[in-house]
């Protein structure tokens, strides 16, 4: 079980920025999951963008690859995992989730637990 809670969305400016953060609580401090930034936007499809695993490698999707940096600190059960978004475009709106899973994971994984979202609006 992972319990997550995002925080810092918001609306910005095209080439602005923003950090989202998340506070998850894994209840054990022997669990590392895989977690990543999932977002959805109005069509309801959903983007992984940025993923980070257990052991530390990062993977970022393409369309925000060199723009937002994922990263992460545990301490016990509890821990952040933050996005910083860099020169936002109109098309990163969208609802940010933090998303995790126990195992292997990728940019296409089907995570199993996840935050209630937050909404990023980036106007032209």
């Amino acid at each position: 079980q992972v319990q997550m809670e995002e925080s810092g969305g918001g609306t910005v400016q095209f080439g602005g920025s923003l950090t989202l953060s998340c506070k998850f609580d894994t209840g054990s401090p022997y669990n590392e999951p895989c977690m990543a930034w999932v977002r959805q936007v109005l069509t309801g499809e959903r983007e992984a963008v940025a993923v980070r695993w257990s052991g530390g490698k990062t993977f970022y999707a393409d369309s925000v690859k060199g723009r937002f940096t994922i990263s992460h600190s545990q301490d016990r059960a509890n821990g952040m995992l933050d996005l910083q978004m860099n020169n936002l475009r109109p098309e990163d709106t969208a609802i940010y989730y933090c998303a995790a899973k126990y195992g292997a994971c990728s940019l296409r994984t089907n995570f199993d637990y996840w935050g209630q979202g937050t909404q990023v609006t980036v106007s032209p």
